[in-house]
This record gives structure tokens, C-alpha cells and sequence, in this order.
């Protein structure tokens, strides 16, 4: 039995079109995924991209559908889009990954979860950060509960498209349970002081300046362990979760991280956690 995968972007020529078509043709091959087709809403692009890659490229989300087994929306510049785009294709009822940013706020991200629900469409969300050697690092030390204090470091060109890595990064460590943040700094130097119950704490450095790379330090009561990520596998480990969604219909993120992370994003831009704590 075939098993596709509808690509469904804003323009499809762009990273995480190119590196998970790369991952599902190479390295996770034996899966037997393929992908079975694209649609852009800039179809001239989408063409161009589709033509090159050697994939279909249909002119609409139904004509795609009559073609995939599941679908992954992809536009991860532009996360204004993907209700969107979520609208277009979650009517199908098939698995659906959302690519990061999930959503541009929190208002939209819980109705992407409301119109899944729905439709009874399995979905799932997360940033490539989810997948490396600190939480399998945090899962040996004893999970979540285990972690007394997180600092995680991200760089990229902006806060606004890049501040979710290093936040799925403590989120997807410490869980879905924080209860208040405040921010030091706006320009190139960010910092998300994060409060836990029970006393826990992390802090999210987010520079846009320079090459910082993605780390993290996490103390349990044993001892503090610094990490640096190793991207090497990161998004084929994030691909492997697409395709464990869409064989099981049963998304393997938890949704309340997702809004924890999308809440902690929110908080971000509010003037008043420049002053205080703000509750989450």
C-alpha cells in the first residue's frame, strides 16, 4: 500500500521543504514514505520548486488529497499562514503536521486546534529542537520532573522566527506547567527568565547577533550538565515523528506544550514582562 505525503507550503522553495524531502528520500527510505505531491499558494514558485525536486504539483489542496495518505504544512517564515493553510486541508481528516511556528499567537494557535478537533484530524506541532540529545539527555536523568533548573541558547536572524527553538528546547525538557516569565532586553540580547512550581526555574537566551549555537546547562539534583546540541540528525529525528503521526493517528506532542510555547512566545512581546513577571 502506498504511503504519501502531501506537501502544502507558501512557496515550497525553502529549508525545511528542501531537508525533509531530502530525509524521507534518504535516510529514512526504508519507512516507505514518499512524497506523493505539493501545492503552494504562490503556485509559480511551488511549480518551479515541485519540477526541480521531481515531485507532482497540483493546483489545490482537494486535488492533492486524492493523492497523499497525509499532509505536512510546511511555511515556516510564515506562520500568519498556517490556519490558512490549515483550513484548506484539515477537512480531509488525514494526519497533519504543522511546521514551527505553529502559530502567529496563542488565539490562533487554539483555533488550529479547535478546527482540527473538529474534523477529527490527528495533528501535531513542533520546532526541530524537540528532537536532540538533551532531551534524550533529560529522559535518562529521570524526565522532567527530574530537572531543578534549564538554560537554554539559540541564535538566528530575528526573535520572532527563531525564539521558538530555544524555547521548544526547555519546554519540550521541563514540561508544560510553567506559571510566570519576565524578559531582559529586546534588541540582539534576549533573555526569558521562566518560573516552575515546586521552585523550578529556566532561563531562554535568544541572540540574534553573532553565531551562538544551540545549548543547554540542566541541573538535577546530582549535578549541572552543559550540552551542545548536535544538529546532525535533528530534522530526520523530526521527520521520523511525522511519520510515527501519521501510522499511529495519534499525535506524539503533547498540545499543551505547544500552547505553553506558544503562551511563553506571547508573553515575549507583552511591555509589561520587560517590568515584571507575567503570569503564563
Amino acid at each position: 500500500m502506498a504511503k504519501r505525503i502531501g506537501f502544502v507550503d507558501n512557496k515550497l522553495e525553502n529549508f525545511h521543504a528542501n531537508v525533509f524531502l531530502k530525509g524521507f528520500r534518504n535516510e529514512l527510505k526504508e519507512r516507505g514514505w514518499t512524497v506523493g505531491g505539493g501545492y503552494a499558494l504562490d503556485a509559480d514558485s511551488g511549480r518551479a520548486w515541485a519540477k526541480k525536486n521531481d515531485v507532482p504539483y497540483f493546483n489545490s489542496p482537494a486535488d492533492l488529497n486524492a493523492h497523499v495518505d497525509g499532509f505536512m504544512i510546511l511555511a515556516p517564515s510564515n506562520p500568519e499562514l498556517h490556519l490558512d493553510l490549515a483550513q484548506k486541508v484539515f477537512p480531509f481528516g488525514k494526519p497533519t503536521y504543522v511546521d514551527k511556528t505553529f502559530a502567529p499567537d496563542v488565539a490562533t494557535a487554539q483555533r488550529i486546534f479547535d478546527l482540527a478537533h473538529g474534523h477529527g484530524t490527528p495533528i501535531q506541532t513542533s520546532s526541530a529542537l524537540r528532537y536532540t540529545n538533551v532531551q534524550d539527555f533529560v529522559k535518562a536523568a529521570g524526565g522532567s520532573a527530574a530537572v531543578k533548573h534549564m538554560i537554554t541558547w539559540g541564535g538566528g536572524s530575528s526573535f520572532g522566527e527563531y525564539a521558538i527553538h530555544p524555547v521548544e528546547l526547555l519546554v519540550s525538557c521541563m514540561g508544560a506547567a510553567a506559571q510566570s516569565m519576565m524578559r531582559r532586553g529586546t534588541g540582539e540580547y534576549s533573555q526569558l527568565l521562566i518560573n516552575y512550581h515546586g521552585g523550578r526555574t529556566g532561563v531562554v537566551n535568544v541572540y540574534t547577533h553573532g553565531d551562538t549555537p544551540f545549548a543547554a546547562s540542566v541541573t538535577t539534583a546530582k549535578e549541572t550538565t552543559i550540552l551542545t546540541v548536535d544538529a546532525s540528525k535533528i530534522f530526520v529525528n523530526n521527520a521520523a515523528a511525522v511519520l510515527d503521526l501519521f501510522e499511529s493517528r495519534k499525535p506524539n506532542v503533547d498540545p499543551e506544550e505547544t500552547m505553553m510555547i506558544r503562551r511563553i512566545l506571547d508573553v515575549a512581546e507583552d511591555p509589561v514582562a520587560l517590568k515584571e513577571f507575567v503570569t503564563l
